[in-house]
C-alpha cells in the first residue's frame, strides 16, 4: 500500500525530497479517516437501529444494555482494530511509525476491552437488583473486586506491550511485592471479608433502615460496596460509613419492623405524685358509669368488699388498713383498656401499662404497644392522638400531669 501511495505521488509530480513526508501525512490520514468513519457510521447508523429494535422488545435485559452504554463501548473498538491491520499494510511493518501506531492501537483496544466488561459487569449487578428476591448476596462488593481485578490484569498487559515483555515477567515480580499490596489494598480485603460476613448473616440489604450513632447515619442503605455503604438519611443527606464497620461496630436495623408491620410506641406519662389519692365512693359511682370502666370497677368493687371482710369483720370503711381504689390504679386500668380498644394499636403483640420508678419529677407511666402500621407520619398521627386524649382526659381522675412551672404557673401563684 505504501508503494502505491508513492506511485501516485510520483505521478502527481511531488519531488523525491517529498515523497516520505508525504506518503507518511497521506497514509495517517488514510488510517485516522477510516478510523473515524467506521465509528461514526456504526455508532449513528447500526447503533441507532439497534436501539430502536431494544426499546420495542419487552425485555429488560438489553434495556439494561443501552442503560449501562456496553453497546457505546463496544462501536469505540472497531476504530482500535482497523487501526492496528490497516497500519502494517500501509506502512513498513519495520518503521518506527507502525510501531507506534499498532503499539498506540493494542493499549487503546486493551483499555477499551477492560471497559467493555466492567459495563456487562455493571448490566449483571442491575439485572441482580431488578429479579432477585433476597438480596443477601454482596454482589455489589464482588463486582467491585472483579473490575479491579480486570483493570489490574488491563494495566499489567498494557506495560507489557509498552516494555516488549510477557505479562507472566511481570506477574512474577508481583510476588516480591505482596505485602506492599496488601498494605496498600487493606480497606479492599476488609471490605470484601466484610460484605461476605455480612450476607452469610444477612445482616444488612439494601433498602434497610439502620443507625450508626458514631457515623451520623439514620436512614435507609442505598448501596453496599467493597469500602463503603452509602445511607440515605431521612433529610435527604447521605452519610458514607466504612463497610467494615458493620461488623466491627453496632448497629440498629429496623428491617424486622417492616416485616412485622407494627412500630412500638414506648413513652412516658409523668403524673404528680401530690395528686395521687384515694377515690370516694361516689367518685366511683360516677366512673363506673363510663363504657371502659364500668365493667373493671364493678369487679374491683366486688374483689375489694369480699377482701375486706374478710380480713375484719368490722366497720372499716375509715381505716387506713382497708383496701381502697386509688385514681393511680384506676387511671391505669382505663389507660389499659383505652390501648385495647383502640383500633390502630396491635393486639397481638404487647400492649401494657406500667409504673417506673418514681422521680423528682413525679411517677412516670410507661405506654408500651404497637401501632399497627410502619409508615412514619400514620404511626406518629396514632402516638400523637393517644397522648392527646390522656394528658386532656387526666383531671378527669383528679390527676395532675407533671410539668415545670412556667411563667404562668407565677402569674396565678401570685394571685
Amino acid at each position: 500500500m505504501n508503494e502505491l501511495i508513492i506511485t501516485w505521488l510520483i505521478e502527481q509530480g511531488v519531488s523525491h525530497s517529498h515523497l516520505e513526508l508525504s506518503a507518511l501525512g497521506i497514509g495517517l490520514a488514510i488510517i485516522f479517516l477510516l478510523a473515524i468513519a467506521s465509528y461514526y457510521f456504526v455508532k449513528h447508523q447500526i447503533l441507532k437501529l439497534v436501539h430502536k429494535l431494544i426499546v420495542k422488545t419487552k425485555n429488560t435485559w438489553d434495556d439494561a444494555l443501552i442503560e449501562h452504554k456496553v453497546l457505546t463501548r463496544l462501536t469505540l473498538l472497531l476504530p482500535f482494530v482497523l487501526v492496528l491491520f490497516l497500519t502494517p499494510l500501509i506502512f513498513p511493518t519495520e518503521s518506527l511509525l507502525a510501531e507506534v501506531l499498532v503499539l498506540l492501537a493494542k493499549v487503546l483496544l486493551t483499555f477499551q476491552v477492560a471497559r467493555v466488561i466492567s459495563a456487562v459487569l455493571n448490566v449483571s449487578k442491575s439485572l441482580y437488583r431488578e429479579t432477585a428476591k433476597q438480596k443477601y448476596l454482596p454482589l455489589n462488593a464482588i463486582i467491585q473486586v472483579i473490575k479491579l481485578a480486570v483493570y489490574i490484569v488491563t494495566a499489567i498487559i498494557i506495560i507489557s506491550l509498552i516494555l516488549d515483555r510477557s505479562p507472566i515477567y511481570l506477574l512474577s515480580g508481583l510476588g516480591a511485592l505482596t505485602a506492599v499490596l496488601i498494605l496498600v489494598f487493606q480497606d479492599t480485603i476488609k471490605g470484601l471479608v466484610a460484605s461476605i460476613q455480612i450476607s452469610a448473616n444477612k445482616m444488612v440489604v439494601a433498602g434497610d433502615w439502620i443507625e450508626l450513632p458514631k457515623y451520623g447515619a439514620d436512614g435507609d442503605v442505598i448501596e453496599i460496596g467493597l469500602n463503603t455503604v452509602k445511607v440515605e438519611n431521612f433529610d435527604k443527606t447521605i452519610t458514607t460509613v466504612p463497610t467494615y464497620a458493620l461488623i466491627s461496630d453496632s448497629f440498629k436495623n429496623w428491617r424486622n419492623m417492616y416485616h412485622t408491620g407494627a412500630r412500638r410506641i414506648k413513652r412516658t406519662l409523668i403524673i404528680d405524685i401530690a395528686s395521687i389519692d384515694f377515690y370516694s365512693l361516689e367518685k366511683v359511682d360516677f366512673l363506673t358509669n363510663t363504657n371502659l370502666l364500668k365493667s373493671y370497677l364493678t369487679n374491683k368493687k366486688q374483689q375489694l368488699e369480699v377482701e375486706n371482710k374478710v380480713q375484719n369483720s368490722d366497720d372499716n370503711s375509715n381505716k387506713i388498713d382497708t383496701r381502697q381504689l386509688t385514681n393511680i390504679g384506676t387511671f391505669r386500668a382505663y389507660i389499659d383498656m383505652y390501648l385495647h380498644q383502640n383500633q390502630s394499636i396491635r393486639n397481638d403483640l404487647t400492649c401494657m401499662v406500667r409504673q417506673l420508678p418514681a422521680t423528682a419529677s413525679g411517677l412516670p407511666l410507661e405506654l408500651y404497644c404497637f401501632a399497627n402500621t410502619t409508615d412514619w407520619a400514620e404511626y406518629e398521627a396514632i402516638q400523637a392522638d393517644i397522648f392527646d386524649h390522656l394528658f386532656a382526659i387526666a383531671p378527669q381522675f383528679d390527676l395532675r400531669v407533671f410539668q415545670h412551672p412556667t411563667g404562668f404557673d407565677w402569674q396565678n401563684a401570685a394571685k
